[in-house]
């Protein structure tokens, strides 16, 4: 990345992958069956696993039922008849988005024959119905003699098999293969009829001659590469946009202009960099304010306050993700950690129920578990960030404006976000707000569910004053929620969101609980404190928790040295020429620094986050640091002598010590310029829009797709925003910086499993 100067760009990269889907997946070779029965993705980075995806059961099964029977021919020998039935399938897979039209082929196979026979097609279903029954002649040893019971001599039980294929029917064009099974004949020597449910699998059912021909996996990857010109190139357009919190009316703002361009393309995606840049210049309390009474205008009901999809909530939501991570992981982490280490049942629907299950002690576990995580959540008033508890008093006293009769809806315009919008959308994807690594498995993934579920109701304002239980639509969800004290939540309720949307300041009561919010194995350098001894690294198990870092020389060993989180004064990243190891960081605190090399760069990052933010209120932080070592009498970096000697680089910000300064405001704006320039055309329709309303004085068919309350500061501000864009784009043309699809390449790329 070349300095950021008057004359020089910073081409800022990255990569983005999504994993679309897996296809023709064989069986495992190895002794866990366990992928037989279901699927899953990982990713890993220098040989460490870094994402794993959630856990599939494997699309597509036929439900088969085979069973022999005697025949006696027209010369009165008797020969064997194999019958077999299709039953049904279920899950066949999608074709082009759409259930498919599938038929099945059913053949015998053997040394020398192999007789086929076909289903009839059915129409638009991924879940077809076929009771279909299919005859096949068994060709018995030539040295056969009769017996009272007949039965297929051994050498023939061998070597037949019966083949199922499914496929969907193209009509005019090639039919699609589905999936196969095979089932070997000889199953029959004990059961004279066998019937059950078989997955589908790849065809040659595993046994392929090639050894590397795993299957296939489509991905989709976004190269995105950012052309960050100089700063003063972006004056203009930044300038504009902090001015969009005093436009009135705020829909004729150019931030408010940019969502309603975008909204039929990328949704509201396009605001997360403006919300990033008023974040920064301390101007997006005023915005959130601003475009949330203009959605108050238009909610007629007080029961739908902020239910919907719209700028003012996309804008809220992408707040509370930036600054409320921390508080996140300090409210819920300790409870999901329990849930996902402990095996506990938590099902109750009958329907869905396990061989064994007991509901009440599987209610009795559900109960625990939801009662924690409420618990925490209306215990955590002390721990929202300051930013949050302003827009949520900002949206109680709009709420109260817009609807003085309703006592209730001051409380349900924080709910609305609070409960259904932050913590139940955690609970529900642990992994997405970084307070898991992995996705949960299907058992756990449905206890999140049904907790989410319960917490949705047990926070929602908008019905404390109403039953609750209509808003379940299942039986058992009902009677579940009446375990809970209603009157009694009510209460804890109220009180948390006073206590999050009031002027009165929060005190954290009684003391915290020490919980564990990472730990794991990594590389720790000799601190010298001892005269006589190497400064090499070691192998040592780093543990943080809310109250200190800890190192020990194995897991669940005693700790070899304790940091105290209130005596950290920085964690910075390491160059890797201070000791010729990547992935490396430092802990500044009161002694000398701990230096510890990651396993890779997503751990370091990791590491960092983790200890910037339980350290991010620590007194006394440092405001600079050395970016190397001190080795052999001075600092690598500055070439400073003097061991104690003040950093010779500004200190990294944490996302909540300091937010302001840890946004890349160029390249926020630099994306603000590239969704501008992709939807162009759209602006100009606006424009039009804006023009014709000012001079027909009214209404046109085309506004509805625009939000326009003043069409002449609407067009106004439009017009400075083409000036500016056009600037910007001649800074762009003269260093040849931008192509014809402004930062964002996107290649679709399927490639083998591994």
């Amino acid at each position: 990345m070349a300095e950021d100067d008057d004359t020089k760009i910073r081409i800022l990269q990255s990569l983005r992958g999504k994993i679309c889907e897996a296809k023709n997946i064989g069986p495992s070779s190895g002794p866990n069956r366990l992928r037989d029965l279901c699927t899953f993705c990982t990713i890993s980075l220098d040989q460490e696993e870094v994402y794993r995806t959630k856990v599939f059961e494997k699309s597509g099964k036929v439900h088969l039922e085979m069973k022999l029977n005697e025949l006696i021919t027209e010369n009165g020998s008797i020969c064997q008849q194999l019958v077999v039935q299709i039953i049904a399938c279920q899950g066949l897979p999608l074709i082009s988005g759409q259930n498919c039209d599938p038929y099945a082929t059913v053949t015998l196979v053997g040394p020398t024959r192999s007789d086929q026979k076909k289903t009839k097609v059915k129409k638009k279903t991924s879940d077809p119905q076929f009771d279909e029954t299919f005859h096949f002649e068994v060709t018995r040893s030539s040295s056969y003699k009769g017996r009272s019971q007949f039965h297929v001599e051994e050498e023939d039980i061998e070597k037949l098999e019966i083949k199922v294929e499914l496929w969907n029917n193209g009509n005019l064009a090639q039919d699609v293969f589905l999936g196969e099974t095979r089932v070997s004949v000889k199953i029959l020597r004990n059961d004279h009829v066998h019937r059950a449910w078989y997955l589908l699998q790849p065809k040659g059912n595993g046994t392929k001659s090639k050894p590397d021909d795993l299957g296939s996996l489509r991905l989709k990857v976004t190269y995105t590469e950012d052309n960050v010109l100089p700063s003063t190139c972006y004056t203009a357009l930044r300038n504009l946009m902090l001015k969009s919190p005093d436009v009135k009316p705020i829909s004729a703002s150019a931030a408010h202009v940019l969502g309603d361009i975008c909204r039929e393309g990328v949704g509201y995606e396009a605001l997360l960099p403006v919300v990033r840049l008023l974040l920064h210049h301390n101007r997006l309390l005023p915005f959130l304010t601003a475009v949330a009474a203009l959605e108050l205008e238009n909610t007629q009901e007080a029961n739908t306050i902020f239910r919907g999809n719209s700028l003012a909530t996309r804008c809220i939501d992408d707040m509370m993700k930036i600054v409320g991570r921390s508080y996140l992981t300090v409210t819920l982490k300790p409870v999901l950690n329990e849930i996902f280490e402990s095996i506990k049942t938590c099902e109750i629907d009958p329907v869905k129920l396990k061989e064994g299950d007991n509901v009440e002690v599987n209610k009795e576990n559900l109960q625990g578990y939801v009662q924690k995580v409420f618990t925490s959540i209306t215990q955590s008033s002390s721990s929202c960030p300051p930013l949050m508890c302003d827009v949520f008093r900002s949206l109680r006293q709009l709420a109260s404006k817009r609807f003085p009769a309703d006592p209730h809806v001051q409380y349900s315009a924080v709910s609305s976000f609070i409960f259904l919008r932050f913590f139940a959308v955690a609970v529900l994807s642990p992994h997405t707000f970084q307070l898991r690594s992995h996705h949960p498995d299907p058992e756990i993934s449905r206890t999140l569910t049904l907790i989410s579920k319960t917490i949705q109701s047990l926070g929602s304002w908008g019905s404390l004053s109403k039953n609750k239980l209509s808003s379940f639509k299942e039986t058992y969800m009902c009677d579940f929620f009446k375990l809970f004290q209603e009157d009694e939540c009510i209460e804890k309720v109220k009180k948390f969101l006073d206590e999050i949307s009031s002027n009165v300041s929060k005190e954290s009561s009684g003391v915290e609980d020490s919980f564990v919010l990472k730990e794991g194995e990594i590389h720790k350098r000799a601190q010298g404190k001892k005269r006589i001894g190497k400064k090499n690294f070691k192998k040592r198990w780093l543990r943080v928790t809310n109250q200190e870092l800890s190192y020990h020389k194995q897991k669940g060993k005693e700790a070899l040295c304790v940091i105290p989180v209130k005596n950290i004064l920085g964690i910075e990243k390491l160059e890797e020429s201070a000791f010729n190891r990547k992935n490396m960081f430092q802990v500044i605190h009161s002694e000398k620094p701990l230096y510890v090399q990651a396993n890779n760069c997503v751990e370091t990052n990791s590491w960092i986050e983790v200890l910037s933010q339980v350290s991010r209120c620590n007194p006394g932080r440092l405001s600079t640091f050395h970016l190397s070592a001190y080795v052999s009498g001075s600092w690598l970096c500055c070439k400073e002598p003097n061991e104690s000697a003040p950093g010779c680089k500004p200190c990294t910000a944490t996302v909540l010590a300091n937010i302001q300064l840890d946004i890349d405001c160029d390249r926020e704006t630099e994306r603000i310029f590239s969704f501008f320039s992709s939807y162009r055309s759209r602006l100009q329709k606006m424009e039009d829009v804006c023009a014709g309303m000012s001079v027909y004085l009214g209404q046109q068919e085309e506004c509805s797709a625009f939000t326009i309350q003043d069409p002449k500061e609407t067009f106004r501000t439009i017009k400075e925003l083409g000036e500016v864009l056009d600037e910007l784009q001649s800074h762009h043309d003269s260093k040849g910086a931008l192509t014809d699809e402004p930062g964002t390449i996107e290649n679709p790329i399927v490639g083998k499993t591994a």
